[in-house]
């Protein structure tokens, strides 16, 4: 198994798929996953919603970026970034730094379908519609899609798919 010389970061509004191709690319390839997320739950102590609830998003950003930067020392990484990571500067030209950047993207049906039965995510509880949804994704479209090299919609197709033509795509680079 090839292992990659660089990383590959997925990025993604939230229920695009980040977590179960990160899965699915460990499981193909041998490669090791960071879901940031996790880790800066693990490293605080408290979930996302408590630490944007105790220490504001400012901080909670902050520490995405110091992850980031952290990462570059790694390689052949599957760098899972939360659904905000994008949406600030520093932390897109830390990603690029840190290997290729892959946008997988949903429709909102999609999303709304497989976060629907989720509690830990903190923009949408109270607000599981097509339509919020909808706003917030296009709220965060251009960013994304500046921020990524590759966009890959993942509305019914497979996982391994998805995965095989992210690692074309990260072979070709």
């Amino acid at each position: 198994m090839e292992k990659l010389d660089s990383n590959i970061v997925l990025i993604g509004f939230m229920g695009c798929g980040k977590t179960t191709v990160s899965k699915g690319l460990k499981r193909k390839y041998g490669m090791d996953i960071v879901e940031m997320d996790g880790i800066i739950e693990e490293r605080e102590g408290k979930s996302i919603s408590d630490i944007f609830k105790d220490n504001g998003e400012e901080y909670f950003r902050n520490l995405e970026t110091d992850l980031l930067k952290e990462m570059q020392s790694r390689k052949n990484t599957i760098i899972s970034c939360g659904g905000g990571t994008p949406l600030r500067e520093v932390n897109v030209a830390e990603m690029k730094k840190n290997g290729k950047v892959f946008l997988l993207t949903a429709k909102p049906e999609t999303i709304l379908n497989r976060v629907k039965n989720s509690h830990n995510r903190p923009l949408l509880e109270g607000n599981k519609n097509v339509e919020f949804i909808e706003n917030l994704l296009e709220q965060r479209r251009d960013k994304y899609e500046a921020c990524a090299d590759v966009v890959i919609a993942t509305d019914g197709r497979s996982v391994d798919d998805i995965c095989e033509e992210i690692m074309d795509a990260a072979k070709a680079f």
